[in-house]
């Protein structure tokens, strides 16, 4: 079977009806009822199908890393969101109350967020304007979606000027990044709670072309 590398990949996409945006506020607010969308498709999926234990309302999943100065990657099929991931820059902090928070993978680690395992990384990762994470992941039918987001992902990313980005995902997360040839570093062990198993990925930006 022949690879489909990324640029032919979005041409094709297009035509068949997929579309892959990045949005983030204040610019797109025009378009933020596809983060509601996206939010409704993160809670019919963690929560309604997979019974995760996270907080929800109004058929919206949500935590604290969800706020305005968080961007996300959506994918459509003909208007209708299929997908979509979370982008925080590492260094970004959110919360003025006691506890404040910079990212899912970090907080994890500091033993700040009690229903993630605190033993993710071997070492605390980073707070870098030049690494980011790409957390909340989530995509209904093809496959080839999957790619498209992370395709796009890592162009975002590096028009941003970004080095590297965390990923927090299912450990089957290796064998997508080496089908885009990305190569990845495994920055722990593959963990587990009552939502399943994940692992901390390290991955360079970069062209896929």
């Amino acid at each position: 079977m022949v690879k489909m590398q990324p640029s032919r990949m979005f041409s094709d996409a297009a035509r068949d009806g997929y579309q892959v945006e990045v949005i983030r506020c204040p610019e797109d607010l025009d378009r933020w009822h596809l983060v509601n969308d996206y939010l409704k498709l993160r809670k019919q999926i963690f929560v309604d199908r997979l019974e995760w234990p996270l907080f929800h309302a109004e058929d919206l999943e949500f935590e604290q890393y969800d706020s305005f100065n968080t961007i996300y990657v959506v994918a459509t099929l003909n208007g209708v969101v299929v997908g979509g991931a979370r982008l925080r820059r590492t260094d970004q902090i959110s919360g003025t109350g006691q506890i404040q928070y910079s990212y899912m993978i970090r907080d994890a680690c500091l033993g700040v967020l009690p229903g993630l395992p605190q033993e993710l990384c071997h070492a605390v990762p980073p707070m870098n304007e030049k690494v980011w994470e790409i957390t909340r992941m989530v995509v209904t039918g093809s496959r080839d979606v999957s790619r498209m987001i992370l395709a796009k992902i890592n162009t975002f990313l590096g028009e941003e000027g970004a080095d590297t980005v965390l990923f927090l995902g299912s450990p089957a997360f290796q064998r997508m990044a080496n089908s885009l040839s990305w190569p990845v570093k495994q920055l722990g062990p593959v963990a587990s709670n009552s939502e399943g198993s994940f692992q901390v990925f390290e991955c360079p930006v970069r062209d896929l072309g």
